[in-house]
């Protein structure tokens, strides 16, 4: 297939693109920056420089593919609109990037029991998160789904904490690297409150192996949350300490003068919990994600 993807250059987006060229696959990848067009032409991506908001682009380039996976900005809402738009009818796949931060509840640190099925958007399901930014994604993630009444295949892999080097342009995990950053900046390692919160995690090349799957046979309408396996953050912490070398884990000050976290992002991300399961990407696509620790790829791998 010819397969537009957008976040080409990202994290996500550049694993993915990487592991459909391999499968055989032409990508058309959206790039912001048109330094980094050169670097994806090298790596078999013919680029497209332009962004999210580029709408007239954006739909013209989704039309003329065969199929669209949307992996530069799950909150963006009107590259999404633009996207279903140019699909409907076309019985096209679309594949949309979520994040399982949608369930996640700040706890400052501690941990949560609660665990969350994909049942939560099935149709006539009335669960919302508890915070704006959410809920808003949330609204996203329906809205995709929904465009399958369209007449398009479209899905949504709402992934969990990845781990891993990236594949293609960009290399580090968002949250892994703020940890990594801050233990650098401030010579020891830190976590929010006790560090027992938990998130449910996975690999980058599962996930990109998944991408591949949907794109290929997920039904429309289908929701998938990505991971296999979960950790504290506390383990996480403690486990980059050792990699690196640094003392730690020691709990976070958010008015400690080499904090480089904002606080907002330190509590509602690296303090809460995100505990989900991927059942679907399993028993509807046949995934068979290959990593589960996290703490020991950052034991061998982290650097």
């Amino acid at each position: 297939m010819h397969v537009f993807l957008t976040g080409a250059s990202g994290y996500i987006g550049g694993t993915v693109a990487v592991r459909l060229r391999q499968a055989g696959h032409h990508i058309s990848g959206l790039t912001r920056d048109p330094a980094k067009a050169e670097q994806l032409a090298r790596l078999g991506i013919e680029p497209v420089v332009g962004s999210l908001d580029d709408a007239d682009l954006l739909a013209a380039r989704a039309r003329r593919a065969d199929a669209v996976v949307n992996a530069a900005d799950s909150d963006h809402r009107a590259a999404v609109e633009t996207l279903i738009a140019a699909l409907a009818g076309s019985g096209k796949p679309l594949i949309h990037t979520s994040g399982s931060s949608t369930v996640g509840t700040g706890t400052e640190g501690e941990a949560s029991e609660a665990v969350h099925g994909e049942d939560l958007l099935d149709p006539g399901s009335a669960w919302e998160p508890d915070h704006p930014i959410r809920a808003a994604r949330v609204a996203i993630d329906r809205l995709v789904l929904s465009a399958a009444g369209q007449g398009m295949r479209s899905a949504v892999l709402c992934d969990s904490l990845i781990y891993g080097h990236g594949r293609g342009l960009g290399r580090d995990s968002v949250l892994i690297a703020a940890l990594v950053r801050q233990a650098r900046a401030g010579g020891v390692v830190r976590q929010v409150g006790p560090g027992r919160n938990i998130w449910s995690t996975v690999h980058v090349d599962d996930v990109a192996e998944l991408y591949l799957l949907a794109l290929e046979k997920a039904p429309p309408g289908t929701f998938c949350f990505v991971e296999n396996g979960e950790a504290s953050f506390g383990a996480i912490a403690e486990a980059i300490a050792r990699s690196l070398g640094l003392p730690g884990p020691r709990p976070w000050d958010p008015d400690a003068p080499d904090n480089v976290w904002d606080p907002q992002f330190a509590r509602h991300a690296l303090g809460s919990n995100s505990r989900v399961r991927a059942r679907r990407a399993r028993e509807l696509l046949g995934w068979h994600p290959r990593h589960r620790s996290i703490t020991d790829w950052i034991l061998r791998e982290l650097r």
